[in-house]
């Protein structure tokens, strides 16, 4: 056994040695991404399993999955950060990043969609479509990104291929293309047919053995025929070429089909679908095929784009490693033994060990001190980094997630990576001093790994105010901050973020005069407020006539504005979804400063907001629940009891699918409630959606509470 392993070593070291010197046209930068326990980490292992990269294919259930390498995961058989790695698979190389499926974590998904390349969706035979599945999706689209689908679980009681691929086309709004279709299912599947090429293969249950090709059975030849017409006349009606052969009605050979597959797969016209089971090791290899013949490589990406910082206007770089160097800063790590690591996708150019490189988001500049290759929690060191490459980098100590690193001499600013606001908020409370000098850092660490938790101390109660995504996002921080960081505290009960906005426009008048002999303070400004639409999130405009107020001190009014808005006038939430303009005002020859008309910008926001008819906004969740057809009833009683606003019920195999919304204040503690209601046969599956006013009644209490 020690010699295989030693061998399977080499192997691996030879095959990344090779993969450094690969072109770029022979490399593929992709996520897995999908609903929880669709399967994601299981497919990565056995992606690195057939390629060599590993000897022994993980288990999630057994925590000994090499991509779930934190405590945390391993203890609850999710994943959550993402894990990248490198593997090669003939002669192509990859570089991989397996995504959380939970959506506490969806930030994670986020920032590797967004200096992916390609993307390889994993979705249960069974389950189909299903919640944090259509919100990969949704951000998939928003970067553009090639996708292939795999569905998995086929040898699972109840497997539907066909209805999975209609559940892509009906709730993605997709075009899902079958390349296979399956031989068997559930209990029976065995292997798959190749639409493409004709051919059936079936999967040897060894896991280090070959597909072996066998005829298409009789009873599959029809079947095969037709879902093969399909696959063609499908492709046809996004490729103009293959639509020309086709409807002169010549015969169409395998290169073109793949070429014209591939053509409209880069650009996201048609998604093709494959499928297996990967806990049974059946129909994995055809997916790293599939990878290499339909998704990206950095040469079919577009020049990345930005901001030339000196002058604003637009600035592109070619993926060249001649082109000056680019990269953007996606993820930001704490390892505990070799530092700070921040992960770089880097787009042009090359960058060796030592060298000095700018940070042009912040301006100031860096060091690249040692470079890593990542394979999940192990680090491989090497001297250069190039285009199209994933590597993270030790050094960078002022750099941030979304901060673009580039050429001195060269600069980039390029797009940053937007995040969404916590939801959900806990008081934490250091029991000594030791743990209080601790908390700070320990916090501050774990803010720059992820941007979606945030922290404030409250003044008034002498807490840290910790807030997150959801219940486990905010569980997984706590448990860090006792584990990792050795830090004992004490910790309140969850707490809703809520907001405050306006719901008709208001103005009112902001004055700061204050006279203490000497030099005093004058600040006099006039503000008009209007509500924005859902999500507009805050504008400040100037329109204040020449002379009224010289233009220094706008920006002073503009500071004081946003430092009001932090604390509404209902019950002290931030206000959101509001546009201010500045439209009048006076000033003081002597006695007007910054700090005048930054607490008149103050005064003159709360006094508009309590005109302009203020409401409590609540963070309202999407739910999906499945349960078997006689608990029902009391699931669907029981979220009218929560005040939830149910969508849809669907039967999907022999199981109700139950879709609503449900405000956050009414979820906690529903999960042992379902479980007590349906003997724990039901399941759900939550995510942020949107925040709606808070009904009159619950908002009186929610003030009073305040208040009190």
């Amino acid at each position: 056994m020690r010699i295989l392993v030693a061998q399977k070593n080499c192997l691996a070291e030879r095959e990344r040695a090779m993969a450094l010197a690969l072109p770029l046209e022979r490399v593929r930068n992709i996520g897995i991404i999908a609903h929880i326990d669709a399967g994601k980490t299981t497919v990565t292992e056995l992606v690195l399993f057939h390629t060599g990269r590993t000897y022994k294919v993980g288990q999630v259930d057994e925590g000994t999955a090499v991509m779930d390498w934190m405590e945390q995961e391993r203890e609850r058989g999710i994943t959550i950060t993402a894990a990248a790695t490198s593997c090669e698979w003939a002669g192509y190389e990859f570089n991989i990043i397996d995504t959380p499926g939970h959506v506490d974590f969806t930030a994670e998904v986020e920032r590797s969609l967004r200096v992916l390349d390609g993307g390889v969706v994993v979705f249960d035979a069974l389950a189909g479509v299903e919640p944090q599945s259509e919100t990969v999706w949704r951000q998939a689209d928003s970067y553009k990104v090639p996708r292939i689908c795999f569905v998995n679980k086929m040898d699972r009681v109840g497997a539907d291929f066909f209805a999975t691929v209609q559940s892509i086309k009906d709730r993605l709004r997709a075009n899902p293309v079958p390349l296979q279709i399956p031989l068997g299912a559930e209990a029976s599947f065995s292997g798959v047919i190749d639409l493409v090429e004709l051919k059936a293969w079936v999967f040897p249950e060894a896991r280090d053995a070959d597909p072996e090709e066998i005829p298409i059975p009789e009873e599959y030849k029809d079947a095969a025929t037709h879902y093969r017409e399909q696959l063609i006349e499908q492709v046809a009606d996004h490729d103009e070429a293959l639509m020309h052969a086709y409807i002169e009605g010549e015969a169409i050979a395998v290169p073109e089909i793949r070429a014209a597959l591939r053509r409209a797969t880069l650009s996201t016209r048609v998604v093709p679908v494959l499928c297996g089971s990967a806990i049974k090791n059946k129909g994995l290899q055809p997916i790293l095929d599939a990878v290499i013949s339909y998704l990206p490589s950095p040469l079919d990406v577009p020049p990345v784009q930005g901001i030339d910082p000196k002058t604003g206007e637009d600035s592109f770089r070619e993926v060249s490693n001649e082109a000056p160097f680019s990269a953007l800063a996606f993820k930001i790590v704490s390892d505990p033994f070799v530092g700070r690591l921040v992960y770089l996708r880097v787009y042009s150019g090359t960058a060796r060990a030592g060298a000095q490189v700018l940070n042009s988001a912040r301006e100031h500049k860096e060091r690249l001190g040692r470079l890593l290759q990542m394979h999940a929690n192990r680090r491989e060191e090497v001297e250069e980094i190039s285009c199209g490459r994933i590597i993270a980098a030790v050094g960078l100590k002022n750099t941030f997630t979304g901060d673009t690193i580039c050429d001195l001499a060269k600069p980039i600013v390029l797009e940053a990576i937007k995040f969404p606001q916590p939801v959900i908020s806990v008081a934490v409370e250091p029991k000594t001093k030791a743990d209080q000098s601790r908390i700070g850092d320990a916090l501050s660490k774990l803010a720059d790994e992820d941007p979606t938790f945030k922290r404030r101390y409250d003044q008034d109660t002498g807490q840290t105010i910790l807030s997150g995504m959801g219940e486990l996002h905010i569980d997984i921080i706590v448990d860090r901050l006792v584990r990792e960081y050795k830090v004992d505290a004490k910790i309140g009960k969850p707490q809703v973020a809520y907001k405050e906005t306006i719901t008709v426009p208001a103005r009112a008048e902001g004055k700061f005069i204050k006279q203490t002999g000497g030099r005093g303070q004058y600040g006099h400004v006039w503000l008009e407020i209007e509500p924005m639409e859902q999500g507009g999130g805050f504008e400040f405009v100037s329109k204040i006539p020449g002379g009224a107020i010289p233009r220094q001190y706008i920006p002073a009014v503009g500071q004081g504005v946003r430092e009001a808005l932090e604390s509404g006038v209902i019950a002290g939430y931030p206000i959101v979804n509001v546009r201010v303009t500045a439209v009048d005002g006076s000033y003081h020859q002597v006695d007007s400063s910054d700090i005048a008309f930054k607490m008149a910008g103050a005064i003159a926001l709360r006094e508009s907001v309590r005109k302009a008819k203020p409401v409590l906004l609540e963070p309202i969740m999407k739910l999906e629940v499945a349960t078997p057809k006689e608990f029902l009833g009391d699931i669907i009683g029981d979220l009218n009891a929560r005040r939830a606003r149910v969508e849809a019920v669907e039967l999907r195999a022999w199981t109700h699918i139950v879709r609503g919304y449900l405000p956050l204040a009414e979820s906690f503690g529903y999960a042992t409630d379902l479980r007590s209601i349906s003997q724990g046969r039901a399941t759900y599956s939550m995510e942020f959606d949107h925040y709606q006013e808070v009904p009159k009644e619950q908002a009186q209490g929610i003030i009073t509470r305040m208040r009190g």
